[in-house]
């Protein structure tokens, strides 16, 4: 009877460490194991949710993952909040990002960055434009760079919703590429891009730096007129207007959104996202909404984004150094 007992105790015992290792190796095999959350780091509304709210649709349209798919808006601090949020989350959790994340950093408004997260995926672009009211008779990017050059005070340049953004170190990249007097041009710093819109139709700035969805209407019915764009060739639907490149200033300028999970993922975990999300670019209804929204391809595996991140942290930090703000 001992024996039979000591039998059973060990085949017991047994049992429960296969159990064990089976549960372990199915955990692995199920990641996500738990609801995927992907954090919209704003208010609904606008970019951040708009690519969040992307993702979500086309992860169950297309059957990308057996787990429910959440989005969560987390606004605040621009992107702070969201990425805090992100940070003391599973892997099942992932977040939009932009490079708020690389200038909030270099501006200390915030002490996260890449290095603190996983990067996964860098998505679309959009580009920023410099935009003429029609009040200015500017003709050309070029133009408004010889009158700064020669008096960085001769002309107004509008901005939204605040300096240390890209549509602000776009404009500071190209001036200081020129050779402008970055610290002493005239910024006026509206709310909105609304309020800017407003400003510039009314002639109460001569120009702007925004993003070229923001103004394509406007220009493409001759009630402002865009001067040039960051991008590396003509955009599509307004291929008239030249690049920077175009006008002999050597800047191109992307303002990216892309996917990032937090720090030390699994090299299993990094490559679910990683297929996911290329699955997810590659899907008919993204093309449909980045093609809406005047966002261009921008892809980037994760190993390219991580490659990326930090060519863009050192870039980053020029700027915010160029633009006098550090």
């Amino acid at each position: 009877m001992k024996r039979w007992g000591i039998l059973i105790v060990i085949f017991s015992i047994v049992l429960a460490s296969c159990g064990k290792d089976n549960n372990s190796n199915a955990s692995n095999k199920e990641f996500p194991n738990e609801t995927v959350e992907i954090v919209a780091p704003a208010s609904p509304g606008g970019g951040w949710d708009t690519t969040a709210r992307a993702i979500q649709k086309i992860m169950i349209d297309e059957n990308l993952t057996k787990q429910n798919v959440n989005v969560i808006n987390k606004p605040g601090g621009g992107g702070e909040v969201g990425w805090q949020y992100l940070k003391s989350r599973s892997p099942n959790t992932i977040s939009i990002n932009s490079s708020l994340l690389l200038s909030n950093n270099e501006l200390g408004l915030s002490d996260l960055s890449t290095d603190d997260f996983t990067p996964i995926a860098i998505l679309a672009t959009e580009w920023i434009s410099l935009t003429a009211s029609n009040q200015s008779n500017l003709s050309s990017g070029k133009e408004v760079m010889e009158k700064l050059k020669e008096d960085p005070e001769s002309l107004t340049i509008g901005v939204a919703p605040g300096l240390g953004n890209n549509d602000h170190l776009a404009f500071v990249q190209a001036a200081k590429e020129f050779g402008v007097d970055v610290e002493k041009i005239d910024f006026l710093v509206y709310k909105s891009g609304g309020d800017l819109q407003t400003a510039l139709l009314g002639g109460h700035v001569d120009v702007a730096s925004t993003a070229v969805s923001e103004v394509k209407e406007q220009h493409q019915t001759g009630k402002l007129k865009m001067l040039a764009v960051t991008a590396d060739k003509p955009v599509e639907g307004i291929e008239e207007v030249p690049t920077w490149e175009e006008q002999g200033v050597d800047v191109v300028f992307p303002h990216w959104r892309g996917v990032m999970g937090p720090k030390d993922m699994t090299p299993q975990q990094r490559e679910y996202w990683d297929t996911t999300m290329k699955k997810v670019v590659e899907s008919d209804r993204w093309q449909e909404i980045r093609k809406n929204n005047d966002w261009e391809n921008f892809y980037k595996d994760s190993e390219e984004s991580e490659a990326f991140l930090k060519e863009q942290r050192k870039k980053y930090k020029k700027l915010v150094e160029d633009s006098g703000l550090k």
